[in-house]
């Protein structure tokens, strides 16, 4: 070749690596085996030559999404070829075929995934210098800036080309979209008025959006790797539980830091990933889920929340023992096992929590009951298999209230009495589903099967009254789930979960097809009226 033109090639394939690595993240997780080589790959030079300008010295990221195994964990080994291969269309991520030789592709995908060593550390400071406020292009107007019924919006999250839909429940159009943070996560949560919304990535950033004004108003990353958000009753208080570092942080309305809790037993000899946190908005606190501690905690945002003492006190009331603030302090419940995800109750008095089974473990999950009252469990709840109890819903049956639960293994909804906390039945479906939805005004609960390679396709209709299956609803060949229902009950939407996928809107009496939206992969689909209202058919 000659000098010239070897050089405008050389040139070419940098400017095309400096462009891609900007959304390479979690396109670089699992990949196959590389072929025969006869010179290895220096896989943390070709790191450091090529990523890290982008996404950090330690994976962290930066302009570009953090490239590490908690943020890689669900990207498929040929996709992510494919796409390192290929590029990925609607992002700035071109092919690297012709630039990259399979050798170093594998090399450079297989780094990527391995921890860093020492873990990366996440403190106060680098919290609070993440922290940005958009400049508004217009002063920000106090009424919605769009025509429909504010409290009968659904924003839609599509995880196919990472953007949230805003649709108006009543016509079933869409009145605006945007781009979000990659991998959004755990669901948007409302504040009471549902003016704000608050998303969380799975790479720790929380976005504050106006959605009266369709606006970003405030971002900051709480972590590097997030399982999800939670939004005070009151809309005063946010907060974030991260996997990585292990931290539990709470920031007021604006994103500004309030507190940061390492997530630790009390002695802090033992760290745990946070799991899952949840307002109890009755109780005026967040309860937060450990992975691998056995405590429940409870956070209060009450200013006159009682005092808390660790340990045991001969008589509280005389005030015997040295006591720290109830005020947004950790009030710790004891447990025999950790609690994965979990569910509360209508008194929220109750927190019903399932425990994964360890790895390499021949036992099986188990769920139990948590009184946040007594700060003790005073029940197992009899579920086999792998139930998902964070998809639970409840509804009235027969002069009590159950709750209803899909289960993550086997084809099966456990329908538990909440007074005797016994299983009244045990329904059969077509295989093991993720979500189960149901509302105040609907017969039905409605639960998908998206764990079955076979069954991905059927929504399962259970009448409350009968607890019978009844009917059912399919996408040939595709995955449905996830249903969301309007303000009024009277539709039902699911999501056809492919990246050439579609929002069904079907009336939730006749469950007839009323219309169909094209998406990219709809994930999944949250109500504003039924979010803030804590409606007993859609989680918490």
């Amino acid at each position: 070749m000659p000098e010239p033109l070897r050089r405008w090639a050389a040139a070419v394939g940098k400017l095309a690596l400096s462009a891609g690595l900007l959304w390479m993240g979690v396109d670089l997780a699992h990949a196959q085996p590389a072929p025969a080589s006869t010179a290895p790959v220096d896989a943390a030079a070709l790191f450091q030559q090529h990523c890290a300008a982008c996404h950090g010295a330690q994976r962290t990221g930066g302009m570009g999404p953090a490239l590490l195994p908690e943020s890689l964990e669900r990207l498929r080994r040929p996709e992510a070829l494919k796409v390192i291969g290929e590029g990925r269309a609607a992002t700035q991520m071109p092919g690297f075929a012709a630039t990259l030789s399979p050798a170093e592709i594998t090399a450079l995908a297989g780094w990527i995934y391995q921890p860093v060593v020492p873990a990366p550390g996440w403190s106060d400071a680098d919290i609070r210098a993440s922290r940005t406020v958009p400049a508004p292009e217009k002063p920000l107007a106090d009424q919605p800036v769009w025509k429909a019924d504010p409290m009968n919006v659904f924003l839609v999250v599509e995880g196919g080309d990472h953007h949230v839909s805003v649709l108006d429940g009543d016509r079933f159009e869409v009145i605006h979209r945007f781009a979000s943070r990659y991998a959004l996560h755990g669901g948007p949560k409302f504040t009471p008025d549902g003016r704000y919304v608050f998303f969380g990535s799975r790479d720790g950033w929380i976005t504050k959006y106006d959605l009266w004004n369709l606006a970003v108003v405030a971002e900051v990353r709480a972590g590097l790797n997030m399982r999800n958000v939670a939004v005070s009753g009151d809309g005063r208080w946010i907060m974030a539980a991260n996997y990585l570092p292990r931290t539990v942080v709470l920031f007021d309305a604006d994103l500004q830091l309030v507190k940061r809790y390492d997530a630790t037993t009390l002695d802090g000899k033992s760290a745990s990933r946070a799991s899952a946190v949840y307002d109890a908005a009755p109780r005026k606190s967040f309860v937060v889920a450990l992975k691998d501690i056995p405590e429940v905690w409870e956070i209060s945002y009450d200013p006159k929340a009682a005092p808390i003492y660790d340990g045991l006190v001969h008589d509280y009331k005389m005030g015997e023992a040295i006591a720290k603030p109830g005020f947004h302090g950790v009030r710790r419940t004891p447990l025999s096992e950790p609690l994965d995800d979990f569910f509360f109750d209508q008194s929220y008095r109750h927190v019903l929590g399932a425990t994964r089974p360890k790895a390499g473990s021949s036992e099986g999950a188990t769920a139990q009951v948590v009184n946040l009252d007594a700060r003790r469990k005073i029940a197992d709840l009899p579920i086999a298999g792998m139930p998902h109890l964070g998809s639970g819903i409840t509804f009235a049956w027969n002069g009590t209230t159950v709750l209803a639960s899909p289960n993550l293994k086997d084809g099966a909804i456990d329908v538990i009495d909440m007074n005797t906390w016994r299983t009244v039945k045990t329904i059969p479906t077509p295989g093991p589903g993720f979500f189960m939805r149901s509302h105040e005004n609907t017969r039905y609960a409605w639960t998908d099967s998206m764990m079955s390679p076979q069954a991905k396709d059927t929504l399962t209709l259970i009448d409350k009254a009968t607890l019978e299956p009844v009917a059912s609803l399919r996408e040939p060949g595709k995955t449905l789930a996830h249903i969301e229902f309007t303000k009024d009950g009277r539709h039902a939407l699911a999501s056809v979960w492919e990246m050439d996928g579609a929002i069904i809107v079907y009336d939730a009496q006749t469950l007839k097809e009323v219309k169909r939206l094209p998406m990219s992969k709809p994930v999944g689909k949250y109500n504003v009226w039924n979010k803030i209202t804590r409606s007993e058919g859609t989680s918490h």
